[in-house]
């Protein structure tokens, strides 16, 4: 069990969750205030999606990663940047002709998934580990064994650390080929997300069956969606984990009332150090995780 719990505060996500809380940032300048406050809260990490200025939506544009990123290091305040590159997977098909791409439709490969990381080099940016059904509906994640194996081989040489999404069992089994075959460097970083329909379910279980089976040496964190985010702060932290908290996974601090994403780190820095653990600074989960402060 680590001295220290990282926090991670995921920020806005790409969900249609923008209609359900005032509170999710949209424009750079939004998504960057939430980092820097989720920091000052008590975040060593924070998870970077951005979204279209104009309807909210996720989106892949280079200019808005690089105004995020920019107006955060013009703050001074030190924060571990982490950008999502799981953008570019989503494939709705038409049922009647399953193969007719539908509205909704985003899907490039692995390396195209990449542009912003190449060029912002940010500390950490996440992978993907499989495909899944996303949701209700005709909705896919696409994430293939050679687009991953493609994708983990360019973040390593850009020398930036992956941070390997976990849906599901098999998920885990993959990221730990790629591991094996030194497409990933040690120490490795499991990201494993529970109660995404229809990957794992919030399962305490699952949870510890997925945690037997990381590799020695390997460092994680674990979060679930909607109510059960900030319960699943403390039993993760029990598990010798780190934890996400953050609007990109739940927009409650409460029944019926919604949060900020800074409130969210508070409440999760109040569970970490109500177990008797203290919360990571940024310099502490560099070291923790092996990154070079940049």
């Amino acid at each position: 069990m680590a001295d220290e719990v990282i926090i991670t505060a995921a920020l806005t996500g790409a969900g249609d969750t923008t209609r359900k809380s005032e509170f999710v940032p949209v424009t750079p300048e939004q998504i960057a205030k939430d980092a820097v406050e989720a920091a000052e809260a008590g975040a060593a990490v924070v998870h970077v999606h951005v979204r279209n200025v104009e309807t909210g939506q996720g989106s892949r544009d280079v200019a808005l990663y690089r105004e995020v990123v920019e107006r955060i290091k013009e703050t001074g305040v030190d924060v571990v940047i982490n950008l999502t590159a799981g953008m570019g997977g989503d494939l709705v098909i038409d049922t009647e002709d399953p193969l007719k791409p539908v509205d909704g439709t985003d899907l490039v490969n692995g390396l195209e998934r990449l542009p912003h990381v190449e060029e912002l080099l940010p500390d950490i940016c996440t992978l993907d580990c499989g495909s899944l059904n996303f949701g209700d509906g005709s909705q896919l994640y696409i994430s293939t064994p050679d687009m991953l194996r493609a994708g983990a081989e360019r973040i390593q040489e850009l020398g930036v650390k992956p941070e390997l999404e976990i849906f599901d069992t098999g998920n885990l089994w993959f990221a730990k080929q790629l591991l094996a075959e030194g497409l990933l460097d040690e120490p490795p970083l499991f990201q494993l997300c529970t109660g995404i329909p229809w990957g794992a379910p919030p399962d305490p279980g699952l949870l510890q069956a997925m945690v037997n089976m990381l590799p020695e040496g390997a460092n994680w964190a674990s979060f679930a969606l909607g109510r059960n985010q900030l319960r699943w702060v403390g039993l993760t932290a029990a598990l010798g984990g780190n934890v996400r908290v953050g609007l990109e996974d739940n927009l409650y601090l409460s029944k019926g009332v919604k949060a900020t994403n800074a409130q969210l780190v508070e409440r999760a820095v109040t569970i970490v150090e109500g177990m008797g653990m203290r919360v990571a600074t940024p310099d502490q989960a560099r070291e923790q995780l092996g990154l070079v402060k940049r």
